[in-house]
């Protein structure tokens, strides 16, 4: 079968297309056809050798398929979607059953990809680490992202009192506005809480998702009402942020928490009422994902360049 593998550690460069045997499956598993691949951050760490070590890395030596999201059918014919620690840059991948979803009919490929990874980091952000209330505001840093953008249409769907996006360029802002944000500024640290504060007419904010770390996560703390709540899940600043005082927390009331899906679906796997969920409300069109740019399987070097330069505007996809 067609595939694109790496055979050493590094930038999009490393990547080859081959002819690879197809993949068997064992108990509990299933085959399925290809019909796209998601690309994410998590393939591009993969390929550059971040992720070697732990109960989370890619297993197998050197030559690896990479690729976590793939969408397809099955040999009896059934739409799924599923996830898989490696080998979704492929025309054939074997997923375990526990992650694998039935695909409705009505949602296409690229949505479906969208919503999986990024989806459910999304909905774990704010159902079970923010655990958001009814009529509580909440601020989504990277607002035009891929879970950012899944994260303002939530907050919204689960009764979000205020949502107010920020992003680092006007056209961003205007996608997040698009999508249902109250209010889009200015993500940079330097006058982030005025900023925020004036988005939520003047108030404190009881939930923050940050992806971006460093200077705006230290900021991001003084916009917090008593008892809210800061959920990292994200560094995209690749600048560490100050140490957190536990004293700071304690003398206002509010928390800072992180996450990071992998553990949860190695634990749970991806199958289950989250994703579920998540593809119905896609269906029933209150989730809008974000699909962008489809690229032929042997063009994933410049899907993983856009990616990296930041030149995406939603999901991108390879089609084998």
């Amino acid at each position: 079968m067609r595939a694109l593998r790496y055979e050493r550690f590094g930038g999009p460069e490393v990547l080859r297309e081959a002819e690879v045997p197809d993949p068997v499956p064992g108990p509990d598993e299933t085959l399925v056809r290809v019909e796209a691949a998601g690309v994410n951050f998590g393939d591009i760490k993969q390929i550059a050798g971040e992720h070697t070590e732990g109960p989370h890395a890619p297993e197998g030596p050197l030559p690896r398929i990479p690729g976590m999201e793939v969408a397809g059918r099955t040999a009896d014919g059934r739409r799924v979607l599923g996830y898989l620690p490696q080998g979704g840059y492929a025309a054939r991948a074997v997923v375990a059953d526990r992650d694998l979803v039935m695909l409705p009919d009505e949602v296409d490929a690229g949505a479906a990809l969208a919503v999986l990874v990024q989806g459910l980091t999304a909905w774990h952000l704010l159902r079970s680490i923010a655990r958001i209330r009814p009529g509580e505001s909440v601020v989504v840093h990277s607002a035009a992202g891929g879970t950012g953008s899944l994260a303002v249409q939530l907050a919204r769907e689960y009764g979000a009192g205020r949502v107010i996006a920020t992003a680092s360029r006007d056209d961003r802002r205007a996608v997040a506005l698009g999508l249902g944000a109250d209010a889009a500024v200015d993500g940079a640290a330097e006058g982030y809480r005025e900023r925020v504060l004036d988005a939520n007419r003047g108030r404190p904010v009881d939930v923050v998702l940050d992806a971006v770390g460093g200077p705006v996560l230290d900021a991001a703390l003084d916009v917090l009402a008593p008892l809210g709540r800061l959920v990292t899940y994200g560094a995209s600043a690749r600048r560490p942020a100050a140490p957190v005082d536990p004293g700071r927390l304690a003398l206002r009331s509010v928390g800072v928490a992180g996450f990071w899906l992998l553990p949860l679906l190695a634990a749970h796997g991806a199958g289950g009422k989250a994703l579920t969920e998540l593809l119905d409300l896609t269906a029933r069109g209150r989730l809008r994902p974000l699909v962008g740019a489809e690229y032929d399987l042997g063009r994933a070097r410049d899907a993983h360049e856009a990616l990296l330069g930041r030149r995406n505007k939603g999901k991108l996809i390879l089609r084998p």
